[in-house]
C-alpha cells in the first residue's frame, strides 16, 4: 500500500502538472471505486467543469481542492497509483500514447480516467480495485468524523518529541501496531514501521507501555529520518507503486528489513525474521531488535 512517502511523491508531482487544470469529463469501467456520491452519473456530472485549485496530502489521502468548494479525495489502498499522461482506448484497454515507463504492466490497470483541458489525462491504475475516490463538499469533509479522527502528521514542525510522547501515553499494544494506527500518527504503514523500528533497535513485538525514554526518542528520531529519506528517494516500488510518470521510486536501496525474511541483517548478520501481527507481517532482526 502506498504510505506517506509514496502519497507525498504523487502530490508533489501532480502539483507541477495539473494545478489550475479543469476536468472536462471522467470515465470508468469500475464504478464501485467511486464511493461518493454513490451514483457514478452524479459524480460525473458534478466533476465536469471543476478546476483544480490545490493539491495536498492528509495521512494517505490525496486531496484535490476544486472550484465551487469541492474536494476530490483519492485513497490508493493496496495497489492504486495516479498517473498523468495520454492514453487511447483500444478494445477494452487503455494504451499509453508514448513509449516508456507507462507501458509497464503495473501501470496498465486503468480503472478511472479524468480528461483535462490540456488534452492530458489523470488516471488511476489499480490492480486489485480497492482504491476509493470521493467527491466532497469541502466543509463536510474537513468536519467529518473520519477526517477529524486522523492523528498528527509526523513531518510537521509541531510534531515534537513531547507531542509524540504525549500521544503514546496510556496507549496499549505492540509498538509496530500502534505506529500504524492512523488515529495516532498519520501515514505510517507496514513498510516504514518495520524500517523505523529496525533503525531504532526496538522489537515490533515490544509493548508500547514498556518503552523507555531512550527507545521512545530513537523511534521518534527515526520516524522523521526514514520518512524524509523515503520522500527524497520518491518512495518504495518493489511492489505496485509508481509515480505519476509511471516510474519507480528508489527507497529499495534503503530497505533493511521489510520483505527481507531469511536475508542477513546488514548490521549484525543475523537472519531477518518475519512474524504475523494482527493480520499483518512484521520483519525484524531478532538479535538487534530485542524485547
Amino acid at each position: 500500500m502506498p504510505e506517506l512517502p509514496e502519497v507525498q511523491t504523487m502530490v508533489e508531482d501532480l502539483e507541477k502538472k495539473v494545478l489550475n487544470r479543469t476536468f472536462l469529463n471522467v470515465w470508468t469501467d469500475t464504478p464501485k471505486i467511486v464511493k461518493k456520491p454513490k451514483s457514478f452519473g452524479a459524480f460525473q456530472k458534478q466533476i465536469k467543469g471543476k478546476t483544480i485549485k490545490k493539491i495536498w496530502r492528509r495521512a494517505k489521502n490525496i486531496l484535490i481542492e476544486l472550484s465551487g468548494g469541492h474536494v476530490l479525495l483519492v485513497h490508493n489502498k493496496m495497489t492504486g497509483h495516479l498517473l498523468y499522461g495520454s492514453w487511447e482506448r483500444k478494445g477494452n484497454v487503455w494504451w499509453p500514447k508514448d513509449a516508456g515507463p507507462m507501458q509497464e504492466k503495473v501501470n496498465g490497470y486503468i480503472r478511472i480516467v479524468f480528461f483535462l483541458d490540456n488534452n492530458k489525462m489523470l488516471a488511476l491504475s489499480d490492480l486489485r480495485k480497492f482504491a476509493k475516490v470521493e467527491l466532497w463538499e469541502k466543509g463536510k469533509l474537513f468536519n467529518s468524523k473520519e477526517f477529524q479522527g486522523i492523528g498528527p502528521e509526523p513531518l510537521e514542525k509541531g510534531f515534537t518529541f513531547e507531542v509524540f510522547e504525549k500521544i503514546l501515553e496510556n496507549k496499549k499494544g505492540k509498538v509496530k501496531q500502534v505506529l500504524m494506527k492512523p488515529e495516532i500518527i498519520a501515514g505510517i504503514g507496514n513498510i516504514y514501521s518495520d524500517e523505523i523500528l529496525w533503525r531504532a533497535k526496538v522489537s515490533p513485538q515490544k509493548d508500547i507501555s514498556k518503552l523507555n525514554k531512550t527507545e521512545l526518542r530513537l523511534i521518534y528520531q527515526n520516524i522523521r529520518r526514514v520518512l524524509e529519506k523515503a520522500i527524497a528517494l520518491r518512495g518504495e516500488s518493489f511492489s505496485d507503486f509508481r509515480d505519476p510518470q509511471g516510474e519507480k521510486g528508489f527507497f529499495d536501496t534503503e530497505r533493511m528489513v521489510y520483505q527481507r525474511e531469511g536475508e542477513k541483517c546488514s548490521r549484525c548478520g543475523t537472519k531477518i525474521k518475519r512474524i504475523k501481527m494482527g493480520g499483518r507481517s512484521a520483519h525484524f532482526c531478532p538479535h538487534c531488535q530485542k524485547l
